[in-house]
């Protein structure tokens, strides 16, 4: 498959999410609409390095198809990182970026004749917010779907109050946020625990996880230990 060519985008909207992440609207003047699919990401060329393999940074799109030209990312700032700490230090409204996308085959097979178990972590929630959205909008037939996000404490929660008014707009749709470090009215501990709960019954489902490769590889194991196979567990890896 030939690669998409690079375009030119433009920062046109930028909002502080929690105190380390920054959401990132970007216009892409060349193209009347920006097609994507659910769950795909684009790759940023970011002058960071003389190299240009050492430049690329890959982003999933945490918006929805809406026949705009305009998409969404969500950025975590990695205080390691050389790429985050160009895009926070760096760009601002009207800055261009480089990119090339959408890409990847991260995304949602139809018909939806199974539980939807996305599973995710930190800013991996941004191809599953994109999804079920898309679900919403596109009125696509479904079962149950649960949305269940890890973070540490209820500051670092992301689209908290837009996912839980999902809830109420989308039929089947859960939001589960759980906290790993804090007490509160919801889900404390690991997003593992919470899966191992409501899927106990074995009721045939597919699994979505995106985030960092530690809890992708334990939910991996896990899920497979509950009895359901390879085929029903599809990944993205972040980091």
């Amino acid at each position: 498959m030939a690669l998409l060519p690079w375009r030119t985008g433009k920062v046109i909207r930028i909002e502080d999410e929690t105190s380390t992440t920054k959401r990132f609207w970007i216009e892409v003047p060349e193209l009347s609409s920006f097609d994507f699919i659910p769950g795909q990401f684009i790759t940023m060329d970011l002058p960071i390095d003389p190299k240009p393999n050492k430049r690329l940074r890959s982003y999933s799109i945490a918006s929805w198809p809406n026949g705009t030209n305009v998409f969404e990312l969500i950025i975590v700032l990695d205080k390691y990182g050389t790429g985050t700490h160009f895009i926070f230090e760096h760009l601002g409204i009207g800055s261009e970026v480089k990119f090339r996308g959408p890409q990847g085959v991260f995304k949602m097979r139809e018909p939806l004749d199974k539980d939807l178990y996305l599973i995710c972590t930190g800013t991996g929630i941004a191809p599953f917010r994109s999804m079920v959205h898309h679900i919403k909008n596109k009125d696509i037939p479904h079962q149950h779907i649960y949305l269940i996000f890890g973070c540490r404490t209820q500051k670092d929660l992301l689209f908290y109050e837009e996912l839980n008014a999902l809830q109420s707009e989308l039929p089947g749709f859960k939001y589960i946020p759980a906290l790993s470090r804090e007490e509160w009215e919801g889900q404390t501990g690991y997003v593992h625990a919470v899966y191992e709960f409501m899927c106990s019954d074995h009721k045939p489902a597919d699994f979505f996880l995106c985030g960092w490769k530690g809890m992708i590889d334990e939910a991996r194991e896990r899920i497979l230990a509950l009895g359901y196979s390879e085929k029903d567990i599809h990944t993205e890896v972040y980091g």
